[in-house]
């Protein structure tokens, strides 16, 4: 692949995540989105349909993880750093939606902060930022 092609494809990619977060509220239902981006530590906890609002959140941690595991892929071409790649995002996922349930279903005040970080690590690719690095510099010091 030349490398043009190669920008143009990690051009492309890094557009639909900047997409996926442009319209993230007409494309998503999270009732947590305008909370907190309000003072939500004195307010109530929305009202919300949890089954809706996880397979919603699902789907997009879906988007985003696909989006990213094909960046990773355009920079390192290596079926290992992708196969890694792809089991780091399936144990997050399983991880981060346990506890991202628990604090729906059981809202707390003194929780939110915390609810937050995971629900940031949910529906934004912040692994993405992470999982870069990080191959890189397994990359160099080979």
């Amino acid at each position: 692949m030349s490398n043009i092609v190669k920008m143009i494809s990690l051009l492309v990619l890094f557009g639909l995540l900047i997409l996926i977060r442009a319209f993230e509220n007409e494309l998503f239902y999270d009732p947590y989105l305008s909370f907190f981006k309000s003072d939500y530590l004195y307010i109530d906890n929305p009202r919300r349909e949890i089954f809706k609002l996880t397979m919603f959140t699902t789907l997009r941690y879906i988007l985003n993880s696909a989006i990213s595991i094909g960046i990773i892929y355009l920079f390192f071409k290596d079926k290992g750093i992708i196969k890694f790649s792809a089991l780091i995002y399936l144990f997050s996922y399983i991880l981060l939606i346990l506890f991202f349930l628990y604090f729906v279903i059981n809202p707390n005040k003194e929780d939110y902060y915390i609810f937050f970080n995971i629900r940031r690590f949910l529906i934004q690719p912040l692994l993405l930022l992470l999982l870069l690095p990080a191959f890189y510099y397994h990359k160099l010091k080979q």
